[in-house]
């Protein structure tokens, strides 16, 4: 496969940026098989975004020749409180992520965190002089990473840890490139920053696209959703699971929370049905919408630019568009769940503590 053609797989939806582009060209003309990494707290429901979106964004790089980790950090879920902070649980949670990650991704290696720290007895003093470089400021600027407020004054001194393991995780996996949603933006521009004053390799940045959540956004959250920004409907939440299409909803459920999805005739920007479809379903090939005869039968849409521009001019209705996306999202979590089901005492733990 030439460059282009592996650049091309980097960039596919729901890739959002490359910092930069020209690294990661040099990176693939250069490496047969760079090292990548995406990391990922145990808590809360898998859903749409958390294992669809990020999985097949894995598998783009997969093809592309890239090695990839699937890094399961258990430490950084108990720092932030995550399922309670209890490690029993968590190891529990964490072995069915395993799970979920290894039917969507089979290519990929899936670590945990507290393995890298076991093995790697220098982590914790490189975590030290990482941390020398950087301010208190910062460190509570990069908290968002996290979920958690800058502003906090309640804000434990674990959690002050935290943007730093991160960034030393990156170290010590050997990464060349570094891969996350929008939302940990921040972590990524810190090791740029600071990696070079550590003498240490500087790894390409990827950052992919958040998949909306279902409700309607709050003013201003469109971009929002771009950047990573929080709040309701802003993004799909594994915290909540009526926030988004769950990997073990059950047909009836997807159909309706579809049916109450917050999709505005005309709307493009976040549009949570429309991102659906332009980093899950179009995947597939074109999409086939079924429609009565007297609103225009049924339509082929043979890429997603096609889909948006019919919707964005109103020649294509909502409600249609609805019964076609969770007609075909169905049998994608339908077969998913087969792969990779969750025990009872999972779903337990995770309805009680994510």
């Amino acid at each position: 496969m030439d460059i282009d053609a592996r650049l091309d797989l980097v960039m596919r939806p729901p890739t959002e940026e490359v910092v930069t582009e020209a690294e990661m060209r040099a990176l693939l003309e250069s490496e047969a098989s760079p090292r990548h990494y995406i990391g990922l707290e145990i808590s809360g429901f898998l859903h749409l975004g958390s294992l669809v979106s990020t999985g097949y964004k894995i598998n783009d790089l997969i093809e592309a020749g890239v090695r990839c980790t699937v890094f399961l950090a258990d430490w950084h879920t108990m720092i932030n409180d995550k399922l309670g902070g209890d490690e029993a649980s968590i190891r529990e949670v964490a072995a069915y992520y395993r799970g979920a990650f290894a039917a969507v991704c089979p290519g990929a290696d899936i670590r945990y965190g507290s393995d890298l720290y076991r093995d790697s007895p220098e982590y914790w003093r490189e975590l030290v002089r990482f941390a020398g470089h950087m301010s208190l400021d910062r460190t509570r600027r990069a908290l968002t990473i996290m979920g958690r407020s800058e502003a906090d004054s309640r804000t434990d001194l674990a959690k002050l840890l935290y943007p730093a393991m991160q960034a030393v995780d990156i170290r010590f996996l050997g990464v060349d490139i570094a891969h996350a949603g929008m939302d940990q933006r921040k972590i990524h521009m810190l090791v740029r920053d600071t990696f070079p004053k550590m003498g240490w390799k500087v790894p390409v940045a990827l950052h992919h696209r958040l998949l909306p959540g279902l409700s309607r956004p709050a003013g201003g959250e469109e971009e929002g959703v771009r950047q990573g920004g929080g709040g309701g409907g802003a993004k799909m939440s594994k915290s909540s699971p009526a926030s988004g299409i769950l990997v073990h909803d059950t047909a009836d459920q997807i159909r309706s929370k579809i049916k109450r999805a917050w999709c505005e005739e005309g709307r493009v920007e976040a549009n949570p049905l429309l991102e659906m479809c332009r980093q899950i379903l179009f995947r597939s090939g074109p999409m086939r919408i079924e429609r009565p005869d007297k609103f225009g039968g049924d339509v082929e849409f043979g890429s997603y630019e096609e889909l948006e521009a019919a919707f964005a001019a109103k020649r294509l209705h909502p409600s249609d568009l609805k019964g076609a996306v969770a007609g075909a999202l169905v049998p994608i979590v339908e077969g998913i769940a087969s792969k990779a089901p969750m025990g009872e005492r999972v779903r337990r733990i995770v309805e009680g503590g994510g």
